[in-house]
């Protein structure tokens, strides 16, 4: 997984409460065994008007061409509800967003996103509704710096918080496991003081 430090990016404005993970990746697309594949169902049956997603639905916001490349979702309450699939922030990863910006996401969704590199932002609803008015005037893109918690576009700013460990392991591209994996050492030499009755 990426560090993750600054990122400057096109917010694309998905102004939808109670987006469950069957809307963001459909349940016949989680076949797949690996974590790459996802991206191109992403939304599949908003984005798409055929069930085989080859006819491109031109109403949905993210295929309207002024969004392209975008990589910073805005969206409403409770994003990620549903079940929880990890295969959600993989799509949402793949189709290109870093950052997603919303008053509240599902607990395991928040977690599956930590864990893949992908930063889940909480802001207050009141914050949330002028960035959907910012960007309904213009396009709007905004810089979010993780080690100082802090989302700008020119002289506005918001700022955000996570807890010790999930900063920690997005600033150093580092999952679980892998924060697991660095105490190695310790954990061997811890065992090897054991007794071997236990």
């Amino acid at each position: 997984m990426e560090k993750f430090n600054t990122h400057t990016g096109l917010v694309v404005p998905l102004d939808i409460a109670n987006v469950d993970t069957d809307q963001i990746i459909p349940k016949q697309f989680l076949q797949k065994t690996e974590r790459v594949g996802f991206g191109v169902h992403l939304f599949h049956d908003s984005r798409y008007l055929d069930h085989a997603g080859t006819q491109v639905n031109p109403e949905f916001i993210l295929n309207k061409v002024e969004y392209k490349g975008a990589s910073i979702l805005l969206t409403r309450e409770n994003f990620g509800c549903g079940s929880s699939r990890e295969h959600a922030p993989w799509a949402l990863q793949e189709f290109g967003f870093k950052v997603i910006i919303s008053s509240s996401f599902a607990d395991i969704f928040y977690g599956n996103c930590i864990n893949v590199g992908l930063l889940p932002i909480k802001l207050n609803e009141a914050e949330i509704d002028q960035l959907f008015k910012l960007s309904a005037d213009t396009q709007l893109t905004l810089k979010v710096d993780l080690p100082n918690n802090v989302i700008t576009r020119g002289e506005l700013s918001f700022t955000f918080s996570l807890n010790e460990f999930q900063q920690y392991s997005l600033e150093n591209g580092v999952d679980s496991v892998g924060w697991t994996l660095d105490k190695l050492d310790t954990i061997k030499a811890f065992e090897a003081k054991m007794p071997a009755w236990q």
